[in-house]
């Protein structure tokens, strides 16, 4: 785990998402929690990077397949209120439990810095049902 400063922001947490056969790092996909956002990077020729508020995300999905159990590694799914990155999904990584723990705490920190109260919102329209974790 790594740790930087940044101004006020500083890296808390940082991981890569691994190839789904025995964890192996071969992907180039990151994961950063910073204290106010989620950095998403990707790409080896082409780089793009995606950031998410913390204090907008509104729920997290948490989520272990077989294999993912036998290699240490899970999956996270993070809903925002945010227009380009609506749905994070955050797979096969090590460590994924202490990620996704911490990622809640600084969510909350972050609204109560924000001053921010999240309110549930009620939608009569048919559920929305996906399944990230089925592909091995």
């Amino acid at each position: 785990m790594e740790e930087y400063q940044n101004g006020d922001n500083e890296l808390l947490m940082k991981e890569r998402k691994r190839w789904g056969f025995f964890g192996i790092p071969w992907t180039f996909t990151k994961f950063s929690l910073w204290k106010k956002k989620l950095v998403i990077e990707k790409g080896l020729f082409k780089s793009t990077e995606q950031e998410v508020l913390l204090y907008r995300i509104v729920d997290i999905t948490y989520s272990r397949n077989l294999f993912q159990k036998l290699f240490k590694m899970g999956t996270i799914v993070i809903h925002a209120r945010d227009k380009t990155t609506p749905v994070v999904v955050i797979k096969n990584i090590k460590h994924s439990r202490a990620f996704k723990d911490k990622l809640s705490e600084m969510i909350e920190k972050d609204r109560l810095r924000m001053k921010m109260r999240q309110t549930e919102f009620v939608d009569a329209g048919e559920p929305d049902v996906h399944d990230y974790t089925d592909d091995f």
